[in-house]
């Protein structure tokens, strides 16, 4: 136990360097040359130092010394909604795995919003961050290419072709084919796919590829494709997913299954299948994407396309951390590929 006073504060406070010196009766440069770990510090100067510090129950400022240091340890996460089961459940498993490598997350929704990606793209509201984790959904890439802030940033999902950064994509070409395919060889032929969505006139990647890799299984087993099977939604939500689907199958009563552009979609779409008194999956096989935990606990349970979540966070973390560590090579790009998990909804 330190012999020297403790001093006494009327209010209370943080307890600073200078309580710490006062108290030990030595200068603020040796109690900081302890707390820093600093190596020309007499062995018993500094468990007398250690003594006051643990009696003062004095925390150093970890942000401040990493400032100094050039480093923070901080990394934003910026995602468009995490309500959403699959980016809520990709930012759980993000803040995991950012811990084992001794980052924090500061997380930012962006609802998909282009302004408030500018924000972020821009470096604001992210500011005093080491690095940036980004899946935009409406910023352009041009004007992502043409950004000032020099925070290094990966891109995740299927947007940012050509941006010059570092990217973890989705193979969602593939994921369409491998969908569809799973349904052409449960025997179905008038496939619906619900979910499609254009901004200014223009498919996002992410709808573009899973359309093509759609088209590509239905080329391969020689059925036409009806671009009346290619179903838009304002938004990827259960609710557009019911409603979207009483339209179809009021329209083309003759569908016999449906690819759902993600796993809420083909929720909505069960539902409303059942509102319709049509059995899933014996009058209509429905498939969904991301196989996020509902999945399993649906009645019936849903057939998806798995994205490894783990998978994607590993490799963002590791690009990002290339880049912290001084890595200034040119853009690199690492691919997560869809893992068919078959359930009830196409099995009968």
């Amino acid at each position: 136990m330190p012999s020297s006073p403790v001093p006494s504060r009327a209010t209370p406070r943080p307890t600073t360097l200078r309580d710490v010196a006062e108290a030990a009766g030595v200068s603020i440069k040796t109690v900081s040359n302890v707390v820093n770990d600093h190596p020309h510090v007499r062995p018993e100067m500094r468990e007398k130092v250690k003594a006051f510090i643990a009696e003062l129950d004095y925390r150093p400022n970890g942000i401040g010394r990493q400032l100094r240091q050039g480093r923070t340890g901080l990394v934003a996460l910026a995602l468009p909604d995490l309500t959403s089961p699959y980016y809520g459940e990709l930012a759980s498993t993000l803040v995991d795995v950012a811990r084992e490598r001794g980052l924090t997350l500061l997380v930012e929704q962006t609802d998909g919003d282009l302004d408030r990606e500018r924000e972020v793209a821009t470096g604001f509201p992210v500011r005093l961050v080491d690095g940036l984790i980004f899946a935009p959904q409406s910023l352009p890439v041009d004007e992502f290419k043409q950004r000032r802030d020099t925070t290094p940033a990966v891109l995740v999902g299927e947007y940012g072709e050509g941006s010059g950064f570092d990217r973890v994509t989705i193979d969602s070409v593939d994921l369409g084919d491998r969908a569809v395919r799973h349904l052409l060889e449960r025997g179905r032929r008038t496939i619906a796919f619900v979910g499609d969505k254009h901004r200014d006139a223009v498919r996002p990647p992410v709808v573009a590829q899973r359309i093509e890799g759609y088209r590509r299984a239905l080329r391969r087993a020689r059925v036409p494709f009806d671009p009346e099977l290619v179903r838009p939604l304002a938004e990827w939500t259960r609710r557009d997913g019911a409603e979207g689907a009483t339209a179809l199958l009021r329209d083309r009563p003759d569908v016999d299954a449906v690819f759902a552009a993600n796993d809420l979609i083909a929720f909505g779409v069960v539902h409303a299948l059942r509102g319709l008194g049509l059995r899933v999956p014996q009058d209509v096989a429905v498939l969904g994407v991301d196989d996020v935990e509902q999945a399993q606990y649906s009645a019936p349970t849903l057939t998806s396309v798995a994205l490894d979540r783990s998978e994607m966070a590993e490799m963002a973390l590791r690009l990002l951390s290339d880049r912290l560590a001084g890595y200034d090579g040119p853009e690199r790009l690492l691919t997560v590929t869809g893992r068919l998990v078959v359930r009830e909804s196409t099995a009968g």
